[in-house]
């Protein structure tokens, strides 16, 4: 009953940390290791759990966008590759800056994760994601502004990059992806649009790669376990759609200083992470 109540409420970590721009894997790594949950991740229904997270927060992403994703994919089925059409070009764009994210993935997901996976090195990555925050706020009035339709493929190429490093536990991917977006000239606005249209097809697909496993596991989950698997990703959904919900109206109407509260949150919670596991 006790391990059921600690997964539903870190399906709602998840649901929140991963839009929100402060790594979800690295709370999934922190939060339960500084409360003294008995969360073993090496368990075989681990991953499976992990993955229907996903999977709800990915759907959660497809609800909130629908309308883009429609009018994406319709205007680069009618536009049959004309960059000129503002709807094409967006969703190429969208293609090119999910390129890195997916090989690099591919590639190099395990080693990062083994490389970088242990509880200090979420914590002191937490605070680094915290720095990259606050840089991102100090130098956005240095870039040229644009709209979104008018960036680059290098530019979107290189925000695919930035997303790339969510692999290394503490790193947020939709705060990697916010500041290169700002740095790349968007206005908050427009970089969290395209933050997380680009994270949609990266989390879908990260989740519905792992199903083979999570159907082999099927049989071995311990009894009852199934029913708090499947209420986790609804819950993670649920928390996704609403973060979306909340995020998109904040970064309309916060121009100046956006990411800095979530910047010295992060700062904030790695160092105090690291206080509580060593003291």
């Amino acid at each position: 009953m006790l391990l059921a109540l600690h997964l539903l409420i870190l399906a709602i970590i998840q649901g929140v940390t991963e839009l929100f721009p402060i790594s979800s894997l690295g709370h999934s790594i922190l939060v339960p290791a500084v409360l003294h949950w008995p969360i073993n991740r090496e368990a075989p229904w681990f991953l499976p759990y992990i993955v229907v997270l996903h999977l709800g927060t990915a759907t959660a992403l497809f609800i909130y966008f629908w309308r883009d994703w429609f009018t994406l994919l319709g205007g680069a089925w009618k536009a049959r590759g004309n960059l000129k059409d503002t709807q094409a070009r967006l969703f190429w764009l969208l293609v090119v800056g999910t390129i890195p994210a997916g090989l690099i993935g591919l590639a190099l997901e395990h080693r990062i994760r083994a490389l970088f996976g242990g509880f200090a090195v979420a914590a002191v990555f937490l605070m680094v994601n915290g720095v990259i925050l606050l840089i991102g706020d100090a130098l956005k009035h240095r870039a040229a502004r644009h709209e979104l339709t008018n960036m680059g493929g290098w530019r979107a190429f290189g925000i695919g990059i930035a997303q790339a490093l969510a692999l290394i536990p503490g790193i947020s991917r939709s705060g990697a992806t916010l500041v290169a977006g700002v740095w790349s000239g968007l206005d908050y606005a427009s970089s969290a649009r395209f933050s997380f249209l680009l994270a949609t097809p990266i989390i879908a697909a990260a989740g519905l790669l792992e199903i083979p496993k999570l159907v082999k596991q099927h049989a071995a989950l311990p009894q009852g376990l199934l029913l708090t698997i499947v209420l986790g990703g609804i819950l993670a959904g649920v928390f996704a759609w609403l973060s979306t919900w909340l995020l998109m109206r904040y970064f309309r109407k916060t121009e100046v200083t956006a990411l800095r509260p979530f910047g010295i949150y992060c700062l904030l919670a790695g160092a105090v992470a690291l206080l509580l596991h060593f003291a």
